[in-house]
């Protein structure tokens, strides 16, 4: 289905919009932790938070760890499991998970119990976002699939423009889980609206779950895995402890917190939109140009940590650095997934939220070392510049064997 009609094109709209919710939803419930640390660990691990805030802080960590090894493990998995299932069905279902996910987040009463529910809850996170780049590149047909996948992932950008920071400073004022009870909320309506906009589209009853991981045999996946999780681990190292860069290293007050997630949020908003054309133009030069500017941007954030004014213009820009990755890994995991191209969507954000687990917990460990809570934003720009080395061998190895091709 592509958009050719005003009636076509208003009903893509209200299918890209049905899909941007729920990926708002997915942003808020995967980033407002990252806000909330300091009152998570505060109320989940209290007497360790009064005698060590450091140690409470890090160890908060590991729920965005686990919600990360959780779309990890069920991206590829679910992915290559409803290939065969019709598309709009296989959207309501993962909406439906989504929701009940965060729902037990939302009722856990310990820390060992919210660290399930947070594993619970990104098991369908990789899965949506592939089915919906899918769904989307259909939808808006060839030439546009930077543009359709960057509308889904608008729906995630804008969440870090004000729902992660409105979501902070709820939890901030009324308890972190009041946050999620919001995420809570916003699934719910895109569950409804999936069920209602989604068109009927048929998966491929062919597909087996043995010939979808067939997608693990080609090379270029799994060097396009490692660009996404060792590269976009740099935007996970800074942004997973934006509290602690805003209220210790720079001395900001807990106010500044939002103020600072949304100067990122809305970098990642322009770096989106821009990421999705330049992507359309050329992924290799737009995979190399934005990971440099990524570690160029830690650099900076690094450097200007102690001054609260100029860092969160600076985050502003990291977050534009940051977003622009994403559509061209996106593409890329299309372009290289050959037939497998639902199990090779949902890889991007398997790729992705192994970088989130290696910034978040690299970042953790550097603070719990007493390096200061500035050390995560150098660790970033190291994690960046590997990206891009790893990034510029792969397009090498290409270029040789299509150079032996020819010949």
């Amino acid at each position: 289905m592509t958009s050719s009609t005003p009636e076509s094109r208003g009903a893509a709209k209200m299918a890209l919009l049905s899909m941007a919710i729920g990926a708002f939803g997915i942003g808020m419930t995967e980033f407002t932790s990252m806000g909330l640390l300091p009152g998570i660990a505060g109320d989940l691990r209290p007497a360790l938070y009064e005698a060590s805030p450091e140690e409470a802080v890090a160890q908060a960590g590991i729920l965005i760890s686990l919600y990360a090894l959780g779309v990890v493990v069920g991206a590829p998995t679910i992915a290559a499991v409803v290939s065969r299932f019709p598309r709009h069905r296989v959207m309501i279902a993962l909406a439906g998970a989504l929701l009940i996910g965060n729902v037990l987040t939302v009722i856990a009463p310990t820390f060992e119990l919210v660290a399930v529910s947070r594993f619970l809850a990104g098991l369908p996170h990789g899965a949506f976002f592939g089915m919906a780049a899918v769904v989307a590149s259909e939808l808006l047909g060839p030439g546009r699939r930077g543009w359709g996948v960057a509308m889904v992932m608008t729906g995630l950008t804008i969440a870090n423009l004000v729902g992660v920071p409105g979501g902070t400073f709820l939890g901030q004022v009324l308890g972190w889980r009041a946050a999620y009870l919001v995420v809570v909320v916003v699934f719910a309506v895109a569950l409804v609206m999936c069920w209602r906009f989604i068109p009927a589209t048929p998966g491929d009853p062919g597909r087996t779950f043995r010939q979808e991981l067939g997608v693990f045999r080609i090379r270029q996946v799994w060097l396009t895995i490692a660009i996404g999780a060792i590269g976009f681990g740099a935007f996970f190292a800074v942004y997973s402890y934006v509290a602690t860069l805003m209220t210790e290293a720079a001395g900001a007050p807990a106010w500044a917190v939002p103020v600072a997630l949304m100067a990122l949020g809305g970098g990642m908003v322009v770096g989106n939109v821009l990421g999705g054309k330049l992507a359309d133009i050329s992924v290799k030069r737009t995979l190399l140009a934005s990971l440099g500017a990524l570690a160029a941007c830690s650099v900076v954030v690094a450097v200007l940590s102690t001054w609260a004014v100029a860092v969160v213009p600076a985050l502003f820009v990291f977050g534009i650095a940051g977003q622009v990755v994403t559509p061209a890994i996106q593409l890329r995991l299309l372009d290289v997934a050959a037939e497998h191209q639902a199990i090779g969507a949902a890889l991007n954000h398997s790729a992705l939220n192994i970088g989130n687990s290696i910034g978040a917990a690299l970042g953790g460990t550097v603070i719990a070392a007493g390096l200061g809570y500035v050390a995560p934003a150098w660790l970033g720009a190291a994690l960046a510049s590997a990206g891009l080395v790893i990034a510029a061998a792969a397009f090498s190895v290409e270029k040789r064997r299509q150079a032996v091709a020819v010949a």
